[in-house]
């Protein structure tokens, strides 16, 4: 276990306080094989990553950067903005911070659609590269001019302290702005089945494990209410189901190395075996996807919130 870990001792939620009782006692971390365990809140539900590493850097080397949307980002872009434009009031403005910003790539769609954009990144030289404005910090916003919409795409599960976060965000936004973030739900039916298996729990990068209450109960503490939800992200839905359900039976997440062409590698006889096998199980888990999205328990949760105070 990496030597700059937290003690596995953590008993109190970081977000309301409440005791931590156990949940999955062994995750394993595809990308470093170490293990780690996921606590939950006793009173607001939100699960914890336990030992909390302090560096995080080694477990976002190479491969996890870059090209993890594949051949579906255009899509991807094209929702999130649908997001955006359907949570807006009609002559509001079109200034844009998008917090763990990746390479850009929703940045320069915003940006090419009129949008005033800014981004944050902890590793910012690929997205400032393609001549945005990249932060490696929230707090390095300026903000003195903010922003009538941020957004957060699988950021905050990311971010060592949650109440800090929702807090900065609230000084960046306008006060009729909108917050609009992506997570995965882990109290949807594919994180219910799968378990410690379930591929969006990736720890230890997701540090937190969100379930809708928990996450109403954090937006709250920061002074949100929310505005409007869905449940679904299609391909991390489908993704979702697919790759845990394989990670059942054999090394994790070979399914995505083979779509990505990254990660670890594997033999060509194995990697064309996994890839057919892996969009057979994609289309077999499609009823599941529209199960999950119309009960609310799919594998994401995409929440519009807005400021009360």
């Amino acid at each position: 276990m990496n030597t700059s870990q937290e003690s596995d001792a953590l008993q109190n939620c970081t977000v309301c306080g409440g005791a931590l009782a156990p949940h999955f006692p062994e995750v394993h971390d595809p990308l470093t094989d170490e293990i780690f365990s996921i606590k939950r809140c006793t009173r607001c539900g939100l699960g914890h990553t336990v030992p909390k590493p302090q560096d995080l850097r080694p477990y976002y080397a190479s491969p996890y950067y870059g090209n993890r949307h594949g051949f579906t980002l255009r899509q991807c872009i094209k929702r999130r903005l649908g997001f955006v434009y359907s949570s807006m009031q009609p002559g509001t403005g079109k200034r844009l911070l998008d917090i763990g910003c990746g390479d850009g790539s929703f940045l320069l769609a915003a940006r090419e659609d009129g949008w005033d954009v800014i981004g944050t990144e902890l590793n910012p030289c690929h997205a400032r590269s393609a001549g945005l404005d990249v932060r490696k910090t929230i707090d390095q916003v300026p903000a003195s001019d903010p922003f009538d919409c941020i957004t957060m795409w699988h950021t905050l599960e990311h971010m060592p302290d949650i109440k800090s976060t929702l807090g900065q965000t609230a000084k960046l936004l306008k006060p009729n702005g909108k917050l609009i973030l992506a997570v995965p739900d882990s109290g949807g039916f594919q994180a219910m089945i799968f378990k410690h298996k379930w591929f969006h729990a990736d720890v230890p990068r997701h540090l937190y494990h969100f379930d809708a209450g928990s996450l109403r109960y954090s937006l709250r503490s920061a002074g949100y209410s929310i505005q409007r939800q869905w449940h679904q992200e299609l391909e991390y839905d489908l993704l979702g189901w697919s790759q845990s359900a394989l990670n059942c039976i054999m090394p994790p997440n070979i399914f995505l190395d083979c779509l990505t062409g990254k990660g670890k590698s594997h033999s060509k006889s194995v990697n064309a075996s996994v890839f057919v096998l892996g969009l057979l199980l994609s289309i077999l888990f499609l009823p599941a996807v529209a199960v999950g999205t119309v009960m609310g328990r799919g594998g994401t949760l995409v929440t519009v919130a807005y400021q009360t105070g």
